[in-house]
């Protein structure tokens, strides 16, 4: 299975592959390019990653909230490429049979996501290209 993908995010698609009949609950979080980001302006994001090892953080991202959370089924998208305001860069999907555990493997997904994915970003704006993120 392939977490990155380089075409735009098909929420619904994420959604259906997951959801089962027992399920009475289905959180999707969608990150979504802004058009400002610490006081300047964004025209758009151009996201890279080092695809295998991308890919192997998020299986265990996935792998670990199976552990944690046995009822929820949870699916990652993250997108690579150009991107424009407004279009989805990741959404994540989460159902359970009661809401509050797929809202808190949703949130503890793109908090670890954040965290231990190596995914890099440029912004592009009016004054020009600039990688942000990875100096933390």
């Amino acid at each position: 299975m392939s977490y990155l993908t380089d075409k735009p995010i098909d929420s619904d698609a994420l959604v259906k592959r997951i959801m089962r009949p027992s399920d009475g609950a289905c959180v999707v979080f969608e990150g979504i390019v802004r058009d400002h980001h610490q006081g300047k302006r964004v025209e758009s994001i151009f996201y890279d990653a080092y695809r295998p090892m991308a890919e192997k953080e998020i299986a265990r991202i996935i792998d670990d909230i199976h552990i944690r959370f046995p009822q929820v089924a949870a699916a990652v998208t993250h997108r690579l490429g150009l991107l424009k305001v407004g279009e989805a860069s990741i959404v994540i999907a989460c159902s359970s049979p009661h809401r509050g555990e797929a809202f808190e493997a949703c949130r503890m997904i793109i908090d670890r996501f954040k965290q231990t994915v190596p995914i890099w970003k440029k912004e592009r704006g009016p004054d020009g290209e600039e990688w942000v993120g990875w100096q933390k």
